[in-house]
């Protein structure tokens, strides 16, 4: 059985990257509709941030696919649907962001030439960009291990607070436990007390039957004995 506190937190974790990923794809989105009217230097930086939106998207997804599974299984159904609508969104982004990429005279404007030997100072550009985008994806998922590890810190503080009281409600349940056996140990006694009550009473009533008898057979025997 999984742990309700391992499903929370899930829970929680798979709400943070969701919302995330949201404001990424919104960022993204806004980046590609800039690219179409942007050419030469402005369009290649547009293109490689928006290749590192991207990518973050990607990783993000990932991270929500591998923490769908501590979701509880009544709403995996709904992330699963979600899931497949952002994994859609993002493959029709990089069809996008591909076909952009590959519109070379809008991306070198009137520099484009199909001899290769210009493209020297396009590799380094490139190089360095990708050198950038190494950098803002580990800044990226050094910020999200950071966030993962507050949320599990907290997690482990609620799990602390809750084994208290589990452990506070134990010993009110053992108190009480003793306090009924006590308890019944009184009635086991009170019993035994009314018992005796019970019995002494019934032996009175014998004896007070027998002497009444006794003075009755006396007071006839009298009677008798003056009218003989």
């Amino acid at each position: 059985m999984a742990n309700p506190l391992d499903t929370d937190a899930g829970t929680e974790l798979f709400k943070h990257y969701e919302t995330e990923y949201q404001l990424v794809q919104a960022d993204l989105v806004q980046k590609l509709d800039q690219i179409a009217e942007l050419s030469g230097e402005p369009r290649k930086a547009a293109l490689s941030t928006a290749e590192r939106a991207l990518e973050e998207a990607g990783e993000l997804l990932d991270q929500m696919q591998m923490e769908k599974q501590n979701v509880p299984s009544a709403q995996r159904a709904a992330i699963n649907r979600r899931l497949r609508d952002y994994k859609t969104d993002v493959d029709g982004y990089r069809r996008k962001l591909r076909s952009l990429a590959h519109d070379k005279s809008a991306l070198f404007g009137g520099r484009y030439t199909d001899n290769p030997g210009s493209s020297s100072g396009d590799a380094h550009f490139e190089q360095r960009q990708q050198l950038l985008s190494g950098t803002d994806r580990l800044d990226r998922s050094t910020q999200r291990l950071k966030a993962s590890q507050a949320l599990a810190n907290e997690t482990e503080a609620i799990g602390a607070s809750t084994l208290a009281q589990l452990q506070q409600q134990r010993e009110t349940i053992e108190h009480t436990t003793r306090v009924l056996y006590e308890s019944e140990g009184y009635v086991d006694r009170s019993i035994k007390s009314l018992k005796g009550i019970a019995r002494r009473m019934a032996t009175n009533r014998v004896i007070t039957i027998a002497i009444i008898t006794v003075l009755v057979l006396l007071i006839i025997a009298v009677i008798f004995s003056k009218f003989r």
